[in-house]
């Protein structure tokens, strides 16, 4: 088990306060000896700060590319690897035109949008706004790779550490932890006969886990004054078989990721994650990115999991559709259709849910990927099962859909 990220939170205003975020990177950089003299090694150290349009104000939207461009070149000198600088909002529509500039001028600054909370419904001109980003971006790298600084957002609250959904609420500041854990998933399924022992394994290893990391945070978190937000145990995996959830749902006895049995994995891990006591932050679900799991990329490259799959899974799990390659030609209007549907199921099941879409220029569905990223393992372009809606879901405006009511 290692930890994906630290993840500091502020206001960093505009201009940048350049020396609330040179203490970011001090923090960042003891809290990394801290939990490596736990244990643990850290992978990245990462900022998140408010929703630029909150930094910005509507009437200064424009300057998004400009506050992006000098955080990126502010990022290395202060020792964090990359900064969030949070969701495009539906309240200021021009919020969402700006992030195609703003990440062509910014590789280690991520982006999201919001499409749909419980506070504001879903809003069909936001879903639409994201699908259009999302078309956007992709040209602007022959492999689609500036999509993986965006991503959107259904229901996701402030205070997750995991990238790009990170983001900060609040004049305060403070962190939280994004573990990678999924080799912990399969080690407890591998040696387990039955679901129980496999279950209670798995929690007693994230219970133990949590206890070395609450430790030193609370030192940090009293001896820096910060609030300590807490652990996402999201069971992010890395591209190889040992740390892959692909591989626990098969370690469970599925015989193949996308087959049946594996929305039954998918939820007894999730729950094994609910029944554990620790500090929770962010998602704390299953996290299934297709191009960083070795097994998830083979099971689409074989077409034996789909995206239709992945959004089913999302019901009993984690964190949405993430690193889904798919056709360069897809349309913003094929896409919609399908944020729609996961803005839908985040507000029903009250979860939150993210996308994060790439389609890949001049790639069609079945055509291998050439990612040359050390997070990612190459597959194949997964069909998308969509056209552009119609009718009353085609148009504008904005409407709720509310959780099931709890039986009486």
């Amino acid at each position: 088990m290692k930890i994906r990220s630290i993840t500091y939170f502020c206001n960093p205003g505009w201009p940048l306060d350049k020396k609330k975020l040179q203490a970011a990177g001090i923090f960042l950089n003891e809290a990394k000896v801290d939990f490596e003299s736990a244990g643990y090694e850290v992978q990245t150290m990462r900022l998140a700060t408010t929703p630029f349009p909150l930094i910005l104000g509507a009437g200064k939207i424009h300057e998004t590319p400009r506050l992006a461009a000098e955080l990126s070149q502010l990022l290395p000198e202060i020792g964090i690897a990359y900064a969030s600088l949070g969701p495009a909002l539906p309240e200021i529509p021009d919020s969402y035109l700006v992030l195609p500039n703003a990440i062509a001028v910014s590789k280690n600054i991520f982006f999201s949008g919001v499409m749909a909370d419980a506070k504001r419904g879903i809003s069909t001109a936001a879903v639409r706004a994201c699908a259009e980003v999302i078309v956007s971006l992709a040209p602007l790298d022959p492999t689609g790779f500036a999509n993986l600084n965006f991503a959107a957002l259904a229901n996701v609250p402030p205070g997750t550490p995991f990238f790009p959904a990170a983001y900060h609420e609040g004049s305060g500041a403070g962190f939280a932890l994004a573990m990678e854990a999924a080799d912990a998933a399969v080690s407890t399924f591998e040696n387990s006969g039955t679901v129980d022992e496999g279950r209670n394994a798995l929690i007693a290893t994230l219970e133990e886990n949590a206890k070395r990391l609450g430790k030193a945070a609370e030192l940090l978190k009293y001896k820096h004054m910060l609030k300590f937000v807490g652990i996402d145990f999201s069971m992010a995996p890395f591209p190889e078989e040992a740390r892959s959830l692909g591989a626990a749902f098969e370690r469970m006895g599925v015989p193949k990721v996308g087959l049946h049995g594996s929305l039954a994995a998918a939820a007894i891990l999730t729950e094994s994650i609910e029944r554990a006591r620790f500090p929770r932050a962010g998602f704390s679900g299953l996290m299934m990115p297709v191009l960083e799991d070795a097994v998830l990329a083979q099971r689409a490259a074989e077409g034996t999991l789909t995206i239709k799959d992945l959004l089913l899974y999302s019901a009993v799990c984690g964190t949405g559709l993430d690193t889904v390659p798919l056709a360069g030609d897809v349309t913003s209007g094929q896409i919609t259709a399908l944020l729609l549907d996961l803005s839908t199921l985040a507000l029903r099941l009250d979860k939150p849910l993210t996308a994060r879409l790439m389609p890949i220029p001049g790639k069609h569905a079945g055509d291998p990927t050439s990612f040359d990223f050390g997070f990612f393992a190459n597959s194949r372009v997964m069909a998308l099962d969509a056209e552009p809606l119609s009718g009353a879901l085609g148009g504008k405006g904005t409407f709720s859909v509310h959780g099931r009511p709890l039986k009486e």
